[in-house]
């Protein structure tokens, strides 16, 4: 019997992000050449506002995918942690070589209201598959408002100086999130790493959003900020 509540073909149908035109630092997916300069960069990561080296994902944040996420995450059917880190072990970069697999952390309220931290399941279970050691590397020191439904600028605005991280000297770090939308949070975890002394942060999660495709992003913030403010009592 199924641990969770989601039959077979449901978990076996997230399928890659294809694209033709990606970013050749945080694969950002885009309808054409234009954003992307000579080695292959969008602007973002041009202007070092990405706090991360690499950032990899699964599938695009939409359709069934988002429903599994959903479930997982608001639903709290922690069992999910499983199929979904097969989904992460599938996007890992198969040329790079990882120290600790560091899970994004929550601020200690929201975890109490959810219970657990949605990141820090993912990352251990992928830890198990792999072999990688799985770090606690990150704290978060600031509560701060739900990402969902921010602006981009609002959303960096909203995690600066959020996050303190121990010492990782050297060290080769991949972290570990469940869904990237604009990547400001795993830009902040990068940034505190990597002044805590990482050599790299690439970042991995389950999903991200899919801006060639507005209709659908908007409706995936939508539904997350439904979902985050049921979790708060909003």
């Amino acid at each position: 019997m199924s641990r969770y509540p989601v039959c077979r073909h449901c978990i076996a149908a997230p399928e890659p992000l294809e694209a033709e035109f990606f970013c050749a630092s945080c694969r950002t997916p885009f309808q054409n050449a234009f954003p992307l300069d000579a080695e292959g960069r969008c602007a973002l990561c041009r202007s070092g506002l990405r706090g991360f080296d690499a950032a990899y994902s699964f599938a695009a944040y939409d359709g069934v995918l988002r429903q599994l996420i959903h479930l997982y995450k608001y639903g709290r059917i922690k069992t999910l942690a499983g199929p979904l880190s097969d989904l992460l072990a599938r996007a890992m970069p198969l040329d790079e070589r990882f120290d600790a697999i560091v899970p994004v952390p929550l601020h200690w309220l929201r975890r109490w209201k959810r219970g657990f931290n949605q990141s820090e399941l993912l990352a251990r279970a992928l830890g198990r598959r792999t072999g990688i050691p799985v770090a606690r590397a990150l704290q978060r020191s600031q509560a701060t408002r739900a990402q969902a439904g921010l602006s981009n600028h609002a959303r960096r605005q909203n995690v600066t100086r959020a996050f303190r991280a121990r010492a990782v000297d050297g060290k080769r770090i991949l972290l570990i999130d469940d869904v990237m939308t604009t990547g400001s949070t795993a830009a902040a975890c990068g940034r505190a790493l990597k002044q805590a002394g990482a050599a790299r942060v690439a970042v991995l999660t389950v999903a991200r959003a899919d801006r060639r495709f507005l209709a659908g992003f908007d409706a995936g913030l939508n539904d997350s900020k439904s979902g985050e403010s049921r979790e708060n009592g909003q």
